[in-house]
């Protein structure tokens, strides 16, 4: 059933016309021919109001006694059941009677929406959470009932009933809000015009902010990237240096002039990771603006300059402020840098560069790269570029007079080149250099000086330079390029590992966090859950949250105690503690996030079904037991009773033969019923696991008999082989009885007439097997194990021979006992029933009749 939708009317103060505005809008949809119900309403005496009830249906109130008084309040159950389109529910923020089925109105309704139903209702702004301790400042009143903000951001519809102080006064004065005798006494205290001025404006600043919500959702549905200057949005980047700390005050003084304006910090990483920035200033940082009323946020991109307009494009920024550039003149020369490129880039986007004290001291050295080779192939670089161009130039100087220089520059162009694919790029540039200075002095005229005497020579070695740092700078390009790909392909075989865990039963969501720790070296990994509705600053509450799941060490109880933590949704998230992870491993960590969520929820969700399964096998005992009780009992109640009552009528003189027949239906339909209430009765305490049982050598051969003889007539139709020979058995004699006199009963039911039941029994090592033999119709293999249900009668010639307990409770019983109980196929024809029990002593092996 779909979700049902929810609408507001939000007020300032009481009396703007909420209510009003409900049962209008309720009236209208009536005259539109839509299912409208009141489902609770608090008119206050106020007479238009009541009036507009006047014709509408209203579910009755649920009466509440607390402390000996009633009390009426909203019934859920009664809405529910009588599911309108629509409902009209006043006072979301109301405190319901202890006693209630929740604390609060808002939890009734979330109630109803979950029923399908539409709900209308109102609240007014001091009501809401945020702003609660902003009211009592203003007022001096505090409000003790208070509805969490998510609740009214999750409305699909927000309406705001709007009033000037002044006219809502002479609506009080009018006597229209309150009674006479409470007029003066409002007027001077809450409904002061200062007072509703204040609160009219947090109304308005709230709702602006639920309209800019749907704003973003719009210009993300429909693909707008623009800027649309509706709101103020002011964006600081923060580079994760000391100058963010002026930054983010700068940018929050910009923010502050603008009412209601929005205040947002990034940080661009690169793919490298956190390049250039200190964990603990950026740390510093988020509090600082989280302090100042704005939000952090971290982005990744190759190219800062436009994952930062990105991003402010994304969020609908109007401006962006900046830090000045720390490079030096020549890095600028060689470089735009960062501001240049946001501010030429920036569009409709104002952007603010701001002085800080860090400017002079330069730019701050970014931690180093991880190395695209190892240590031992950049040592090997370095030896090769001294060694090799030592050796290359001994060898070529006996052939000085044969080679041209050209040639001579090829081999040593072909020693860098080695040098750069065993070492990279710096041992390569090295090489480069050496090899330009040897070239020079060894083998370009005039020989032994730093003087070149063709011009052509300088320009062929100055070309052999830029050659070589080139194709140095190419390899060690390629070397990191192999890198990245090495450990894509390494995420690449991570994630694809993700997809079975899912799958993998109970242990799925441990199994998945231990291999995320494995993974990444980390100390913890916990699975975080919201204990109740979400408030603001809750993610350092340890009470806020509770652990669904962890793997490792020292679990964390709130997102701000951990290293890295991933937002999974409003309720998960995935908190890991060990060591900081950069932009491409928390990428990984996202998915492994994504999957623990699907885990725990296909956990709730088994659990769930562990929990209805025996509810469910127990409800559909008890219809089957009431389905006996009603029919199958009666039979036998009815035979007995008519007997009885025959032999009772003294208006009859009965023959003896009469006689003996009436008194033998009596005591057959009295067995049958005997037999079927000890069925019932020990079903049951087996499905309670309460049975009693008294476990002791037995032998067959005294049992057997006695179960044939409770068969009466129709065991005349029973064969035994039961050796004398045979070892005891370790069972409950009286239940054993009644598991053979059940399979024996079956077997003669559905036997012809003029075949023969025949029962024998074999030991073999540390059992002895029971078989019941008939030549009925048997049963079909894939239905074997379906004969053991209860109440099933495969094949039945008639619907009055029992409830089919029989063989259920015979393989219950008999698995009680330590047996089992299984179908096979008759040679020939037929059914054999295998009933296995322990011996009590082994012995020698009895071999069982040859069937006929």
């Amino acid at each position: 059933m779909a979700r049902g939708r929810l609408r507001i009317y939000l007020g300032a103060a009481p009396g703007v016309g909420k209510t009003y505005a409900m049962l209008d809008e309720g009236r209208r949809g009536l005259e539109r021919g839509r299912d409208v119900v009141v489902g609770l309403v608090e008119t206050h005496d106020r007479p238009r109001t009541a009036a507009l009830l006047a014709g509408m249906e209203v579910i009755p109130r649920r009466q509440v006694v607390y402390r000996g008084a009633a009390f009426g309040e909203l019934d859920v159950k009664a809405v529910i059941a009588r599911h309108p389109k629509i409902a009209l529910i006043d006072e979301l923020a109301h405190t319901n009677v202890p006693g209630s089925g929740h604390p609060k109105r808002w939890q009734d309704i979330e109630e109803i929406l979950d029923a399908g139903i539409d709900v209308i209702s109102t609240v007014n702004i001091q009501h809401l959470e945020s702003v609660n301790d902003v009211v009592f400042q203003i007022t001096g009143i505090p409000q003790r009932e208070t509805v969490p903000d998510e609740v009214v951001r999750r409305a699909d519809q927000v309406e705001l009933v709007d009033m000037s102080p002044e006219a809502l006064r002479r609506r009080m004065a009018h006597g229209n809000v309150y009674r006479p005798e409470k007029i003066d006494a409002a007027l001077s205290n809450y409904f002061r015009v200062g007072n509703l001025t204040a609160l009219r404006e947090l109304a308005l600043l709230w709702v602006a902010d639920k309209v800019d919500e749907q704003l973003d959702r719009y210009r993300a549905e429909h693909g707008i990237a623009g800027t649309w200057e509706a709101r103020e949005r002011v964006v600081v980047a923060l580079s994760g240096g000391p100058e963010g700390d002026t930054l983010l005050r700068r940018a929050a003084r910009i923010a502050d002039r603008t009412k209601g304006a929005d205040l947002l910090a990034v940080h661009v990483t690169t793919g490298e990771g956190l390049t250039g920035a200190h964990p603990a200033h950026l740390a510093r940082q988020r509090a600082l603006v989280e302090s100042m009323g704005g939000s952090y946020h971290q982005v990744a991109g190759a190219d800062i300059a436009h994952a930062l307009l990105d991003f402010a494009r994304g969020v609908n920024a109007t401006q962006l402020v900046l830090g000045a550039s720390r490079r030096g003149r020549l890095a600028r020369l060689l470089s735009p840098g960062v501001s240049v490129i946001t501010t030429a880039d920036s569009g409709s986007i104002d952007v603010h560069m701001v002085t800080h004290e860090e400017m002079s001291r330069g730019r701050r050295r970014a931690p180093r790269r991880e190395a695209a080779l190892t240590p031992g192939r950049r040592l090997a670089g370095w030896v090769l570029a001294v060694l090799g161009m030592g050796a290359l130039t001994a060898v070529l100087l006996p052939f000085r007079d044969e080679l041209r220089l050209p040639s001579e520059m090829l081999l040593y162009l072909l020693m860098v080149i080695a040098v750069a694919l065993a070492g990279g790029l710096w041992p390569a540039l090295a090489a480069a250099v050496g090899g330009f200075l040897l070239l020079n002095w060894f083998f370009t005229a005039p020989t032994h000086t730093w003087t070149v005497s063709d011009p052509e020579n300088v320009f062929s070695l100055v070309v052999f330079v830029l050659v070589a740092a080139t194709v140095s700078a190419v390899v060690d390009l390629a070397a990191r390029r192999t890198r990245e790909a090495a450990r894509a392909g390494a995420d690449a075989a991570l994630l694809s590992t993700l997809a079975g865990h899912v799958l993998r039963g109970d242990a799925a969501l441990p199994s998945l966090l231990a291999r995320l720790r494995e993974t990444f070296g980390l100390t913890s990994v916990t699975l975080l859950e919201r204990a109740g509705t979400p408030v603001p600053d809750d993610r350092s509450d340890p009470r806020a949250w509770r652990i669904a799941a962890t793997a490792g060490g020292t679990p964390c109880t709130s997102p701000a105690a951990a290293d890295t933590d991933v937002v999974i949704d409003e309720e998960l998230t995935l908190a890991v503690r060990g060591r900081l992870l950069d932009a491409a491993d928390r990428r990984v960590l996202e998915a492994f996030a994504a999957e623990a969520a699907v885990a725990l929820r296909q956990r709730r969700l088994r659990e769930e079904a562990d929990q209805a399964r025996p509810l469910a096998e127990a409800d559909r005992m008890r219809t089957a037991l009431l389905a006996a009780v009603g029919h199958d009992l009666r039979t036998p109640l009815a035979s007995a009773r008519a007997a009885v009552e025959s032999l009772r009528t003294t208006g009859v003189d009965w023959s003896p033969q009469d006689r003996e027949e009436l008194l033998a239906t009596a005591d057959e339909s009295l067995i049958k019923l005997n037999r079927l209430v000890d069925n019932l009765l020990d079903m049951s305490r087996l499905q309670a696991g309460v049975l009693g049982l008294a476990r002791q050598p037995v032998a067959l051969e005294e049992v057997v008999p006695r179960a044939i003889d409770d068969l009466g007539p129709p065991g005349d139709r029973v064969d035994a082989d039961v050796s004398v020979e045979l070892p005891e058995v370790v069972a409950d004699a009286a239940l054993l009885e009644r598991v053979l006199v059940n399979l024996l009963s079956n077997a003669v039911r559905y036997s012809p007439p003029e075949e023969r039941v025949l029962v024998t029994a074999s030991a073999y090592g540390d059992h002895v097997e029971v078989r019941v033999v008939d030549r009925g119709p048997g049963i079909p293999r894939e239905a074997h194990d379906r004969v053991f249900l209860p109440f099933q009668r495969l094949g039945d010639r008639d619907s009055h021979t029992g409830v089919g307990l029989g063989l259920a409770l015979s393989r219950g019983l008999a698995e009680a006992m330590g047996g089992t109980l299984v179908p096979e196929e008759t040679p020939g024809g037929g059914l054999t029933m295998i009933l296995t029990l322990p011996v009590s002593t082994p012995a020698p092996a009895v071999r069982p009749k040859e069937l006929p």
